[in-house]
């Protein structure tokens, strides 16, 4: 099976206030010795992969740089990185070839570079078209920077384009947020992606919620009742226009679903290089998960993988958790084949008690999310964990 490859760029021109990634402003000598190291680890992907006991097929039909803002580098960096993965892989012909832009990102020399490396999907970090809402996160971009960088993506060739969303951002409201989804949808790109913004430790902003307080414009976040109406109006909105949901924060007029992104909700093989990157591989005893150091210092120390072997019973949580993301849901009759009707016997009554309480919907083999399951699809997954029987 073909394998799927991600590569994390984990730098940004600005920190942006919400954000949780392993991401931020580094100098540029840092840089260079980055892409110098993730260069090293592709050339020697094989070794990594036979080392923690998995096979590596070189057959490759996805690849996607993902940040941070891997535009950030030059566009000499950007040709290098791909230049070793096509020397390491054999690249499908049809492969979706992703990259991740931060809108005002996209100078000339840069376009010239992502066509040159044969890029054909980028994905634009937009999260609100509102201008006050994105400066209120730390975003550098305009609505006519956007416009801007959507218009010459085309004219360079590249029109399957997603714009990410966030609901939830500081200032946001019902009106707003209706904006940023009619501009989307006028924008006639063929995907969006829609996130509700997540509160915890690892964001500024979401530390400062958490502690109550008023940086980073805390005090102007919607509460989570109106956060959950905006996701639900993005829903309706988006689908009524064509753009069909078909994972719980994406949505794509048909055929343009993000076919990198499927692999790691179907568990299909794929490889990631880089900082904070996980992998999962197959193996003779099974599938595989590893991922490197989400510190900067360790990764470049050379800090080793972690690695965590994928038992039947992990195989079984996993189709659940991963496969119910999806608007067309689990097909227990398919889980019946490949993990004995014992293993599904023991989620029976998991899954009854959640279509009872409205979460999940069946018909016939099929079982899916309901529209209140998906606004607490983290409640509903938590249950599939530790209740499988299989050894």
């Amino acid at each position: 099976m073909s394998v799927g490859i991600y590569i994390s760029v984990p730098f940004c021109r600005s920190k942006c206030s919400y954000c949780n990634f392993a991401s931020g402003v580094f100098a540029r000598e840092m840089v260079a010795g980055y892409v110098e190291r993730v260069c090293a680890d592709i050339r020697r992907a094989g070794q990594m992969a036979s080392a923690k006991g998995c096979v590596l097929e070189r057959e490759a039909d996805s690849v996607y740089l993902g940040g941070g803002t891997p535009t950030t580098l030059t566009p000499v960096q950007i040709e290098q990185l791909f230049n070793v993965i096509r020397q390491e892989f054999r690249v499908d012909a049809a492969a979706e070839i992703t990259v991740e832009c931060a809108p005002g990102s996209l100078t000339p020399g840069m376009l010239e570079s992502l066509a040159r490396a044969g890029v054909n999907r980028v994905s634009l970090g937009v999260q609100s078209f509102v201008d006050a809402e994105a400066a209120a996160v730390g975003r550098l971009h305009t609505r006519a920077v956007v416009l801007d960088d959507i218009a010459r993506l085309r004219a360079g060739g590249i029109a399957n384009i997603n714009i990410d969303l966030i609901a939830g951002l500081p200032h946001q409201t019902a009106a707003s947020w209706r904006l940023s989804l009619d501009e989307t949808i006028a924008s006639d790109v063929p995907h969006a992606s829609v996130y509700m913004l997540e509160v915890d430790e690892d964001s500024r902003l979401g530390r400062e919620l958490i502690a109550g307080g008023t940086r980073y414009h805390a005090h102007f976040v919607p509460d989570e009742d109106a956060v959950a109406d905006f996701y639900e109006l993005a829903c309706a909105h988006l689908n009524l226009a064509g753009i069909a949901q078909y994972e719980i924060s994406n949505f794509a007029r048909p055929g343009a679903e993000s076919r990198h992104n499927l692999k790691y909700w179907t568990r299909q093989p794929y490889i990631g290089f880089g900082l904070d990157a996980h992998s999962m591989l197959e193996g003779p005893g099974g599938a595989v998960r590893f991922s490197t150091p989400d510190l900067l210092e360790e990764f470049m120390a050379g800090a080793p993988l972690s690695r965590t072997p994928v038992s039947s019973r992990d195989a079984l949580e996993e189709t659940f958790f991963l496969g119910l993301r999806l608007t067309q849901g689990v097909d227990l009759k398919a889980v019946s084949v490949r993990f004995g009707v014992d293993a599904l016997c023991a989620l029976d009554e998991t899954i009854r008690e959640l279509e009872s309480s409205g979460m999940l919907e069946r018909e016939g083999d099929i079982v899916r999310l309901t529209s209140a399951g998906r606004l607490l699809s983290n409640e509903v997954f938590q249950r599939f964990v530790g209740i499988a029987s299989t050894p």
